[in-house]
Parts: C-alpha cells; structure tokens; sequence
C-alpha cells in the first residue's frame, strides 16, 4: 500500500496525530489464490441449500445485543433460513431453544418478536415451559402417558456472549465462542462495547443474496464512483485491510482525511464539519479547529470530553483513530462490528427466510448508557428496498445517504450476475481480499461431511 500510496496509508495518517496502538499496528495479508469466484455461489438454489446446512447450522452467529434480554423473563426471536431460536433470559443466565413446541411444532413465539415473559406458553394448546426450559405443565395430561415430564423440556441451542453481543450456535458439537472468536477479543482488550446499548435499530430488506449484501461494506473500491462526495473527507483506496484467521478480519479507514482520489483540497475546519459519525446529535455542535491542529485531533478531544462529562466514560488513553476512525471488523460468517465512539456501529447480513436472492441487513447505532442506568434499547424499524434510509428519523442524515447509495446499486449488481455470459467476479489483489476470503472460509465449511 505504501508504494501505491507514499505518505498516505491509513497508517501513515493515523499516526499524524501520535503513535498507533498495538493493536492498530500490526497488518497481515496472507497470500490468496487469486481464482476468480462464480456467480453460482450468489444465484444457485443448491449452494444456498448447502450453506444453510453446512455453515449457518455450524457457525456461531450474533441473534441480538446483550440489552435486549437483560432481565429475567426477558426474551428475543432470532431467524435463520427457516431455522428459528428463542433467547430467554433465565435465574441462570441465558438460555437459547429452538422456537418450536414439542407437541405440533408451532412456534412459541413469533418471528422477530421481544419482550418479557414469566414463562415460555405455546399460543397453539397451551403446552408450557419454565424460563430453564423445563416442562411446566401439559393441559389434560392424562392424553399423553408416553410424555416423561423429567425429559420433555425444550430443546437447546448453544448461546454465550461476548462484548454485548448475543450469539447463538446451532451445532452442539461447536467448539466454544471463545475459541470461535480467535483473536477478536485481545483485539477489542481496549474496546468494551458492553456499557453501550442500542440507541437507533434499522432494517431494511434488500435484493441481494446476503454475501452480495454484506460486500459492498467489506472494501472501499468503489467509493468514488458511487460516494464521490464522501471522497473529500474519508480514504477510501488507501483502506488498510488485514486477515487474522478464519473468522476475524478487519478495514481500517480514516474519518476526516481526503482520499487519494479526492479532487478538492478542504481546510481542517471543513474537514471537521464534514466529518462522517454514527450520530451526529450525540456529538453536538463541531467545535474550532485551534492553529496548528487537525480535524481528525479535535472530533477526538471532543468526544473524549462528552464521553467524560455525559457518561462518566474515560477515554483518555485511547487513541486519535481509536475514538473517530472507522475500524471495522468482520466476524464470520455476517456481522461488523465498528468500536471507535464516533462511529459504533454494529452490523449484520442474513438470508431474508429462504430467498436466496433477497437479504436482511440490520444496522445498530449504538451509545453510551447513560450513568442513571436509565434508557430504552430501541426497536426496531423496518424498511424496504425502496424506501431511505433518511425516513428513519433518528439516522444521522449523511451516514443515511451514505447507506442508501450502498444498498441501491445491490439490485443491478444481482440483475447482472444472472444475465452475465462471464458467470464469474475478479477480485483486486489487496482491495478486495476480505471478499475472497470470506468465500476462503465459507468453503472450509461447506467441504466439512456431517
């Protein structure tokens, strides 16, 4: 990246305004075939059959933010393929079963539904359960001599947390998430999401397959042509990307800093008032750009005072790109997560049921808990392939735009791959490596037998 870009890496203008981090230090670009990777793994029934039974049966997965079931008999419905599991927060601790009662198979609770309840009640014959799934009671159960009470309790899913995120496993035979997680969490040592919650929650319904969905957050290629206004004031070619393992994999972007494709030279003070954050109302007013300083430093020295002043927070020993760039890590198979406080942001891409052509990608906004302890976790507001992103009132308007031009190229892109006489994509060498990988690790799976 260096010879590609002297002086302009995201290292080299992150560490402007003083030294990196360890963790923000270290690259890794292990060497790739450079195959070319086919269309069919977008559009094929059968490849999306196999990734449903392989991988999403296999993989642990984020079903929801530890805030959504933080009480006893609070509960949360998460949606895979046609799969369906119900997180409940017990006495015990969390528990996760598949969202099925044992009597005729309707569904304890709905799809995409939360809240609280004192036990778990099929809404088919009343059939129910303890929040520890044991059986409660059986109307008239004298019809069902053959039911043993002591072995009828609902069957489990495995489900542990990590950094406030709520994650499930299909496969009882998964290794633990801690091992999952590979290095994810000595990366994130300095990066606790668990004193934030989530302040917006959007949902919008796209016409992609959901690796398609999910790439076009995974590289910063095509930028200027479809962000060109985001060019003056974010990298974009410059991106570092970096591949840990399996599972981990990451871009790192600065925030207030022109691209190298950038045509318009800007004031430090109009980089600042330009800058791109998760939520522009918590940050407040932009503040003066002292002689001698940069945007970058000053969004930095603010959000470490309000995070002080309105949150008890000390952010004191974190770094300029700590606080405000957008450093971004992929957790296989289909969740982002964005730690830095002026852009946290948690992202996820899923099959929409079992379309293979249609994806649900959720978008968490997440802030600070205020030191009351008093908040509302935000529900969830659900949008459409032709509405904004804008028409959620509580979206920072530019990163609305932003996503609204990210997602409205996603139709043309599934249109093409199906009417392609190439029937396959090309992948830059370095741009484009997380793409590749992903597909890396996704067939590591799909070539494990039962």
């Amino acid at each position: 990246m260096r010879e590609r870009y002297p002086g302009n890496t995201w290292a080299d203008v992150a560490s402007r305004d003083g030294p990196l981090p360890d963790v923000l230090s270290l690259q890794a670009n292990p060497e790739q075939n450079l195959r070319d990777i086919s269309f069919a793994r977008y559009t094929d029934q059968a490849f999306f059959e196999l990734e449903m039974e392989r991988m999403w049966k296999r993989a642990w997965q984020c079903a929801c933010r530890a805030e959504h079931v933080a009480q006893v008999g609070d509960f949360f419905v998460y949606d895979i393929g046609r799969l369906s599991v119900l997180i409940v927060r017990s006495e015990e601790g969390l528990k996760a079963y598949y969202n099925s009662c044992l009597h005729r198979g309707t569904k304890l609770k709905a799809s995409g539904s939360c809240g609280w309840a004192s036990g778990i009640t099929c809404p088919f014959h009343n059939w129910s359960w303890n929040l520890d799934g044991s059986l409660k009671s059986i109307p008239c159960d004298f019809e069902f001599p053959q039911v043993d009470h002591a072995k009828a309790g609902l069957a489990e899913v495995q489900v542990a947390s990590w950094n406030g995120m709520v994650m499930v496993n299909f496969d009882p035979k998964a290794p633990p998430l801690t091992d999952y997680l590979e290095v994810l969490p000595q990366h994130f040592a300095n990066w606790d999401l668990t004193g934030w919650y989530v302040a917006t929650h959007v949902r919008k319904h796209l016409p992609g397959n959901w690796k398609l969905s999910m790439e076009a957050f995974m590289e910063a290629y095509h930028t200027p042509y479809v962000h060109p206004e985001m060019t003056n004031v974010v990298g974009d070619h410059n991106m570092q990307h970096d591949i840990f393992s399996d599972h981990v994999s990451r871009d790192l972007c600065a925030m207030a800093s022109p691209s190298p494709t950038s045509q318009r030279a800007m004031s430090e003070q109009e980089l600042l008032d330009s800058m791109l954050v998760a939520d522009g109302a918590m940050v407040g007013a932009r503040a003066k750009v002292p002689e001698g300083k940069t945007a970058r430093w000053v969004m930095a020295e603010q959000l470490r005072e309000q995070m002080r002043e309105k949150h008890g927070l000390d952010y004191s020993g974190h770094s300029v790109p700590e606080m405000i760039d957008s450093l971004k890590y992929h957790l296989f198979p289909n969740l982002l997560i964005y730690p830095a406080p002026g852009l946290c942001l948690v992202q996820q891409f899923r099959p929409d049921g079992h379309d293979r052509d249609r994806a649900i990608f959720d978008q968490y906004v997440l802030h600070p808990k205020p030191q009351n302890g008093e908040f509302e976790v935000a529900e969830v507001q659900v949008i459409h392939e032709d509405e904004s992103f804008a028409s959620i009132e509580s979206m920072d308007p530019f990163l609305a735009s932003v996503l609204d031009q990210d997602t409205d190229i996603m139709r043309m892109q599934r249109e093409g791959m199906y009417a392609s006489g190439k029937g396959a994509e090309t992948l830059s060498i370095y741009q484009e490596a997380r793409i590749r990988h992903l597909h890396d690790t996704l067939d590591k799976y799909l070539e494990r037998a039962e």
